[in-house]
């Protein structure tokens, strides 16, 4: 399991550790977040690699989560999804 920290601002500076955990069944990652120590919310690869909320129980703003799964792909760039990623950055 990896962790590390990652900051957004939507409209002020937020904090989130973010846990990558294996997905033995399918080579992929799962991605739990955290703040302050608490579970906010995790996300889940979709078949083309990138990531999509799939619990929210902390009810953290879409477009925030929206700005961390982008720091998160930069982070662990796939193969599939990179040239989209450049596009996106253009």
């Amino acid at each position: 399991m990896e962790t590390y920290t990652i900051s957004v601002s939507k409209t002020h500076h937020h904090q989130f550790q973010v846990a990558q955990y294996p997905h033995y069944s399918n080579g992929r990652c799962k991605y739990k977040i955290f703040q302050n120590g608490n579970f906010v919310a995790s996300l889940e690869p979709d078949r083309h690699d990138f990531l999509h909320v799939c619990k929210n129980p902390a009810n953290i703003d879409i477009e925030l989560l929206h700005l961390l799964t982008e720091q998160i792909e930069m982070r662990h760039p796939s193969v599939r999804n990179i040239a989209d990623l450049v596009k996106h950055r253009i």
